[in-house]
């Protein structure tokens, strides 16, 4: 699926148009409350857990496909409501593949690119955790 070099990808915005056909046409669920759409995200992040970073943040893409992976309610008042406690470890998650994805190849300022990320889901990064992650690599 992913040829070009990484640079070439942040370059870019990746959004999804999903083409679904209900059982039901009644049936008022959001598409991510179907189990087979989440279960194609779940495995889509399990192969590319970097993704997060290319998606198209102003066109809501990461939210989308926050609400694809983590459990949330739907409020006719306000939208989607994650689960405060998984969005958290969704997001911290995420900041540890995708900082760590952006230094391993080499884009400039990763921790602005991936604080911009978290911070589009409500959550705000200190350079605290950045300099603990180089301070204590995994590998």
């Amino acid at each position: 699926m992913f040829t070009a070099e990484p640079k070439e990808y942040l370059e870019k915005t990746i959004g999804f148009t999903i083409n679904y056909t209900r059982d039901d046409p009644h049936d008022p669920r959001e598409l991510s409350e179907f189990p087979d759409i989440r279960l194609w995200f779940v495995r889509l992040d399990a192969v590319y857990p970097w993704l997060p970073v290319l998606l198209d943040w102003r066109a809501g893409e990461l939210a989308r496909y926050a609400a694809m992976l983590v459990p949330h309610q739907m409020s006719m008042r306000m939208g989607v409501v994650f689960n405060p406690e998984a969005l958290e470890l969704f997001i911290m998650k995420k900041v540890f593949i995708v900082y760590s994805w952006l230094k391993q190849h080499g884009i400039p300022k990763p921790r602005l690119k991936t604080s911009d990320m978290a911070r589009m889901l409500g959550f705000g990064i200190g350079d605290e955790l950045f300099d603990l992650i180089d301070q204590q690599p995994l590998d």
